[in-house]
């Protein structure tokens, strides 16, 4: 079984301390403690402890990558195993990048079944549990067959922390860039804050996959 000192050792074994300082800064919270694993290396130990489950959800949440190695782990179960420690992991989500990687492949086949747990978790009170709704919706969700939800959940979302604002425009800004009519309906009807609304633009005009011409319309709706 894998020890936790034994894990602390893998992972200091790997320690970038030039991307400790970048990520940590990166993150601006100096209460998350960082190691500084390079992604690659993080996904490489979580594949390698696929099996090692039991022991390592037991491990103390001291350092960022170990928060991160047991998400990254459980996107690897099956949707009927993930569903079973989902909540707890996500009670632990306590900055951006772990929300943003957390990505679940089991998810690309289960939108209806999960999509109860995005409603509760859009309703619930702690900013990253929101944000992790929002970033599973843009990993899985904007796609055909799903955009009422997701709009849906747009109008629905408690914006006002930034790092939810934030989540809920890079969301709009995919919609914006791969159903162009239905997004700008969506900018049109004024459902985000003025803050939200402004960064999706920004944000859907940084992307190469609208032409100038279409990021000159965009720029329109800005309020």
């Amino acid at each position: 079984m894998l020890t936790y000192d034994a894990a602390l050792s893998a992972l200091f074994a790997k320690q970038d301390a030039g991307y400790r300082a970048f990520h940590q800064k990166l993150l601006k919270n100096d209460a998350v403690r960082v190691i500084g694993v390079r992604m690659p290396a993080l996904r490489a130990l979580a594949k390698a402890w696929k099996g090692e489950w039991e022991a390592v959800r037991a491990f103390p949440d001291e350092w960022y990558e170990v928060t991160f190695l047991k998400c990254l782990i459980a996107a690897q179960m099956p949707f009927e195993m993930f569903t079973g420690v989902v909540d707890g992991l996500v009670g632990l989500l306590d900055n951006w990048a772990a929300c943003d990687g957390f990505a679940p492949r089991c998810l690309q086949t289960e939108q209806a079944r999960f999509a109860p747990y995005i409603l509760r978790y859009l309703a619930d009170g702690r900013v990253f549990v929101r944000r992790f709704a929002l970033t599973t919706l843009l990993h899985f969700y904007v796609r055909e067959g799903w955009l009422s939800f997701v709009l849906d959940c747009l109008r629905q979302a408690d914006t006002r922390e930034y790092y939810v604002s934030m989540a809920a425009a890079w969301l709009t800004a995919e919609v914006l860039i791969k159903f162009p009519r239905e997004g700008e309906a969506f900018l049109r009807e004024g459902a985000l804050d003025s803050a939200t609304h402004c960064r999706a633009i920004r944000k859907a005009c940084e992307s190469f996959r609208i032409d100038g011409a279409r990021k000159n319309a965009l720029r329109a709706y800005k309020r």
